[in-house]
């Protein structure tokens, strides 16, 4: 008999909606032990939250997180909110024994971090991170050919996350739908928001990061706030590019901006090894390049595989092979994931220590555009 998951769910923007569509979802296509409930949803705006509520299925409603997390038929408190506020709101869980689905980055800087990662570990509450791009089929499956080792040594890994969003003056910062481009609450602009998933998605491929060099760009230097109504200094990076050295010897580059005209949102990653090489990308994710030199002579090419087959990860789950799933389907897999841990008594990665990895390298690609330097992380 399965056993419930009961969410509070705190947040009902983007991610509140794609995390929620997961929960609704997952016990559709999954057989699984523990099965979500969606027990209840908060924010502060109680009519706004009311309606999300409604149309999502939730049982209850709160306008008080601390509330939320101190309920007794909670099980797992999933946290949607601008950046600035995950530390306090996890602490809290912690404190509650709740187990904790945080939103990405884990933080606004290693320091809080490290904080909420002895919480967690402290009170002993599964946790994990919703850097989601691990769970579409063509990435996982990239991934375990990197295990296999048949791209051999890997001598790069290349990245880029292109926006073009911000580009108008006339755009504010701040509040509820533009949190993102004020630094207070985000703590940074696209190197936490954007490059933060291809570094994770890269130290969950290849391994981790030694050092950077890097370097960050503000176009548009003042704008409006739309809660005070003043024009202020915008202060995150509206675009990054770094260099940078892992652990195992590869080269890495990266480059994100929310200032290339024509990009909504272009994620691509490619990885060159001794034996061949792979790339990905977000606009056609249902599909994986491959190229290895050891294919005869007069075959040898690119080629595209259609990562659709029962064989594939998680498209056993899915549909008959040569019918693709896109982008909602890597959050049902994220909670099928968290719900198949809890089961097995084993993490759901990227666990808090997991993210913090990743949070290190931010810190550090930050620090070196600032001093101009190589850092270490």
């Amino acid at each position: 008999m399965a056993k419930s998951l009961n969410i509070g769910m705190i947040g009902y923007g983007f991610m509140g909606r794609a995390h929620s569509n997961g929960y609704r979802r997952v016990s559709n296509f999954f057989d699984l032990e523990y099965q979500p409930v969606l027990k209840a949803a908060c924010a502060r705006n109680e009519d706004a939250i009311k309606k999300f509520a409604a149309t999502w299925g939730y049982e209850s409603t709160e306008t008080d997180w601390r509330k939320l997390v101190e309920r007794k038929d909670i099980d797992a408190i999933d946290v949607c909110v601008p950046n600035n506020l995950h530390k306090e709101i996890c602490l809290a869980a912690a404190a509650n024994n709740k187990m904790i689905l945080c939103e990405k980055p884990l933080a606004m800087n290693v320091a809080e971090g490290e904080e909420m990662c002895q919480a967690v570990e402290k009170a002993g509450v599964a946790n994990t991170v919703w850097y989601n791009y691990r769970r579409i089929p063509a990435v996982t499956f990239a991934k375990q050919l990197i295990d296999q080792g048949k791209l051999g040594r890997i001598f790069h890994y290349r990245a880029n996350f292109l926006q073009d969003w911000t580009i108008s003056a006339e755009l504010p910062q701040g509040g509820n739908g533009l949190w993102r481009l004020d630094a207070a609450a985000a703590g940074s602009g696209v190197t936490g928001d954007l490059l933060a998933h291809c570094i994770d998605t890269a130290i969950w491929l290849i391994g981790g990061v030694q050092n950077v060099s890097a370097m960050t760009e503000t176009f548009i230097k003042e704008r409006t706030h739309t809660e005070t109504g003043k024009v202020q200094k915008v202060t995150i990076d509206d675009a990054c590019s770094f260099l940078c050295r892992f652990n195992n010897g590869a080269l890495g580059l990266f480059e994100s901006t929310r200032y290339a005209r024509g990009h909504k949102a272009l994620y691509t990653l490619e990885v060159n090894g001794e034996h061949a090489s792979l790339k990905w990308d977000l606009h056609d994710l249902h599909r994986l390049q491959w190229f290895d030199h050891r294919d005869e002579g007069n075959m040898r090419g690119w080629r595209s595989i259609h990562v659709t087959d029962s064989d594939h990860p998680y498209m056993n789950h899915w549909w008959v092979p040569g019918l693709q799933i896109g982008y909602e389907h890597s959050f049902v897999h994220q909670v099928a994931d968290f719900c198949e841990s809890l089961a097995k008594g084993t993490p759901c990665g990227p666990t808090f220590r997991d993210a913090l990895e990743t949070q290190k390298v931010c810190d550090a690609v930050l620090d070196s555009a600032k001093s101009g330097q190589w850092i270490n992380v």
